[in-house]
């Protein structure tokens, strides 16, 4: 979820919240106080009549106004005098409905007798004023906060551009770009401060990749010259007569150490130049014929193990380097080979979709989250570990997906296109 998103969210409920709760304290404020002046009105009219009876030694007519009415009952002798105010309905005659009401329900004793008056007034203008007040406030909130919500989120997109555009153009960044990284210029302090660290990183990691590639350069080629010294003059020494078998054999181990050495620097260099993506020349590349090649190529080693190959090829492309695809099928069919048991199989399925390498072999499965690491291979592999790396960033480069699943007795390399 975006950070504006989130945001107006929380926003949102702690207003519709705050609404809620404004409104109901609003609602029973205005009603509470227009209750007190009801009652205020009740109390005046029970002096009135309170004061007629004083002057007068009576009580005043009985009356049923539009909006109130005022009614006498003698009660008996020794009865208790009383005095409350109380919600009630109101019927209207003329009209012959009822509405709300409220009422005072008092005593006054007069020449001995004692006689309960009940003074009820209509309240229904007062709640229609409460309605009235209510929504009109309720109405003047609501609009309040659309249009706060509405300002906030132009507002926050405005604000939030200058983030969004160093964003952008951090993920398009690449060590190997010679373009300067560029940031928007902005007025808010906090991101000016993120351009400016952007800025300064990028500067520093460009620098440090162009040092660690002038010295994977200078060492790869620096190395490729010894190498190819020590092995001329083994092959020299191997062709010398005076030789002794001992001799021999430690030659020819220096011989294969070397050559190890030299695939090692080559497989090395290679993912330097993979990961910097300073390999291009992409062309339109037909899996299933390049596969037909491939296991040509092995057609002796296979033989060698008596390993069975069964292929279920369709026709087709990926555009990527000739080279590069080369080095994934070879390191795919080498490795499914090289780890594979006597009279194994290999099954290569091609379709839309991606490509399987199946192969027999260990009982046991590799373990799946190191399988693609550098240098991790088992204890009886004589390869360098590096195949499935180089085959892990190859298919990085060009956005493809390399797992690894094993199903009893089947190792499965599976690449997504």
């Amino acid at each position: 979820m975006k950070l504006a998103q989130k945001y107006n969210r929380a926003n949102l409920y702690t207003s519709l919240l705050i609404l809620v709760l404004s409104g109901a304290v609003y609602y029973f404020a205005i009603h509470y106080i227009l209750t007190q002046k009801l009652d205020h009105d009740l109390k005046i009219e029970e002096e009135e009549i309170v004061a007629y009876a004083r002057k007068y030694k009576k009580l005043p007519i009985p009356n049923d106004f539009k909006d109130q009415r005022i009614s006498y009952e003698l009660l008996e002798k020794g009865a208790q005098r009383e005095r409350y105010y109380s919600h009630n309905l109101y019927f209207k005659p003329d009209e012959r409905e009822a509405e709300p009401g409220r009422s005072l329900i008092t005593t006054i004793r007069l020449e001995g007798d004692i006689y309960r008056v009940s003074i009820t007034k209509s309240s229904l203008e007062a709640e229609d004023l409460v309605r009235l007040i209510f929504l009109i406030t309720l109405s003047v909130i609501v609009i309040l906060l659309l249009s706060l919500m509405v300002i906030n989120r132009f507002l926050l997109n405005s604000l939030w551009r200058p983030f969004h555009e160093t964003l952008k153009h951090l993920k398009a960044f690449n060590l190997a770009d010679a373009n300067e990284f560029s940031v928007q210029p902005t007025e808010i302090d906090e991101f000016e401060e993120l351009n400016q660290s952007v800025l300064v990183m990028a500067k520093r990691a460009r620098h440090d990749y162009k040092e660690l590639k002038s010295f994977t350069d200078n060492a790869s080629h620096e190395m490729m010259t010894p190498l190819a010294v020590i092995n001329s003059k083994l092959d020299t020494l191997i062709q010398t007569e005076a030789l002794s078998d001992k001799q021999g054999e430690l030659i020819e181990d220096v011989y294969l150490a070397v050559s190890r050495l030299s695939r090692l620097n080559q497989s090395l260099l290679l993912l330097a130049k993979i990961e910097n993506r300073l390999i291009e020349d992409e062309e339109k590349i037909e899996f299933g014929a390049l596969i037909s090649l491939k296991i040509r190529q092995f057609k002796e080693l296979l033989q060698a193990n008596s390993i069975q190959v069964i292929q279920q090829l369709e026709y087709r492309e990926v555009y990527m380097n000739k080279h590069l695809a080369d080095i994934l099928m070879n390191n795919l069919i080498s490795n499914a080979i090289r780890h594979n048991n006597d009279h194994g199989n290999i099954t290569i399925q091609l379709n839309q979709d991606g490509l399987s390498v199946c192969n027999t072999g260990s009982p046991i499965a590799l373990d799946a989250s190191k399988a693609f690491e550098r240098f991790y291979k088992d204890a009886s592999s004589e390869g360098s570990g590096l195949g499935l790396a180089i085959s892990t960033q190859i298919c990085n480069l060009y956005g493809f997906k390399l797992d690894y699943l094993y199903v009893n007795p089947q190792h499965i390399f599976r690449v997504e296109f």
